[in-house]
């Protein structure tokens, strides 16, 4: 058997999402920037519908939405037009240990300019603190960006409180909502967010397509120019196919999505009550209530998570963020919540998706505490710290 669990990496595209994509690949593949024929009127009238799909399951305006090539792009578009627009108020930024490479690296890039960016350190439990954040900021701040939900640990931020303190403050509030879009429920208005961002691919969408939402009040500077599209601040051809994946992909969550956490939360506990209950020495990273439904980021004493992985070669689970996962160091992330380097390279992520059923999590379980076991029984250290301990 087979079990895909690295689903914070990529999701497989869900059959009803490529079925309603496939047309645009074939028969509606007009431009929808092409207003003088019915070809580029079908493809608009497609960007339109999806647009209120996606805005009715975010309570968001229509043309709020700017679509992109992923969570990434949007990223560095919202940083990036925050830093231009904003400039002559403040250049002072906030944001968090274990945010995602594409917020730590554009605003590693804008302290390269000039801006000051204050780091925050995260809780023993793996959240950020609103009373720290509000400490943290100053009569220059003109931008706090901090994730919904983390990607590799699974904890869940306090947005809607954070929000509230950047409002208070007439702040620019980003979050990167790429994980816990379709496994939280999220109100773009509720959590008074200026700016929010996803990728389709987290969610059984395409690969190569994003959202990024923006405040209608707030006017964002463009970062690259070309024809115009999107009020100018993502010209280019629209990605029509991706679009129309993205909305089926959010409409399946609008009248799925309830049962399918809890088929996941379901499944998540069994197999941590399944392994805590049967190896010694194992730990659960973050905290386990304020945590997203599918997440699992576990550490097990004694063994080298890449040497797990590596014996686990019928079972995809990782070692953290798959755009950071070929560096065989410490996860910064499992050491800002206080993991020693050892404990840090012993932790691998487990991220359970929809096309997950009982009997592979069962065998996946079966396989994790069999592999750790023999592992153990390999380690020289292990053993003899065994027999001192005992």
């Amino acid at each position: 058997m087979k079990v895909y669990l690295d689903n914070h990496s990529t999701t497989q595209v869900d059959p009803r999402v490529f079925d309603v994509m496939t047309p645009y690949f074939l028969e509606k593949f007009g431009n929808p920037s092409s207003k003088g024929h019915s070809f580029g009127w079908e493809a608009e009238a497609a960007v339109d519908n999806s647009k209120k799909i996606i805005s009715s399951f975010l309570d968001c305006e229509e043309d709020e939405i700017i679509f992109t090539a992923g969570a990434t792009e949007s990223i560095n578009i919202a940083h990036l037009g925050v830093a231009q627009t904003l400039f002559p108020k403040g250049n002072h930024i906030v944001t968090t240990e274990y945010e995602h490479s594409a917020v730590l690296d554009s605003l590693n890039l804008l302290s390269k300019k000039g801006f000051e960016i204050t780091i925050l350190p995260l809780t023993k439990e793996g959240i950020v603190d609103p009373e720290r954040l509000k400490d943290a900021l100053t009569d220059k701040t003109i931008l706090v960006s901090v994730m919904t939900a983390n990607n590799e640990i699974g904890t869940v931020n306090d947005v809607n409180e954070i929000g509230r303190l950047c409002k208070e403050r007439n702040i620019v509030f980003h979050t990167d909502a790429t994980q816990a879009v379709g496994r939280l429920n999220l109100s773009f208005k509720n959590i008074n967010a200026d700016m929010l961002s996803f990728s389709s691919h987290k969610i059984y969408g395409p690969k190569g397509i994003g959202v990024l939402i923006i405040k209608n009040k707030f006017k964002l500077t463009p970062i690259m120019y070309g024809g115009g599209q999107q009020k100018g601040l993502r010209p280019g051809t629209l990605n029509v196919p991706g679009i129309v994946g993205t909305a089926r992909a959010i409409e399946i969550f609008s009248t799925d999505m309830k049962e399918e956490v809890e088929k996941l939360k379901r499944l998540r506990d069994k197999m941590f009550l399944d392994i805590s209950s049967n190896l010694e020495g194992v730990k659960l990273n973050g905290s386990r209530d304020k945590r997203l439904p599918n997440n699992l980021n576990l550490s097990f004493n004694g063994v080298r998570s890449d040497n797990l992985i590596n014996e686990l070669h019928n079972i995809a689970i990782s070692t953290g963020s798959a755009c950071a996962s070929e560096a065989l160091t410490p996860s910064p992330t499992l050491k800002a919540i206080g993991l020693s380097d050892d404990e840090a390279l012993s932790s691998i992520r487990i991220g359970i998706g929809r096309f997950n059923t009982e009997d592979e999590i069962n065998f996946s379980t079966k396989r994790i505490i069999e592999t750790v076991e023999k592992l153990r029984n390999q380690s020289p250290n292990y053993m003899n710290a065994g027999k001192q301990n005992g």
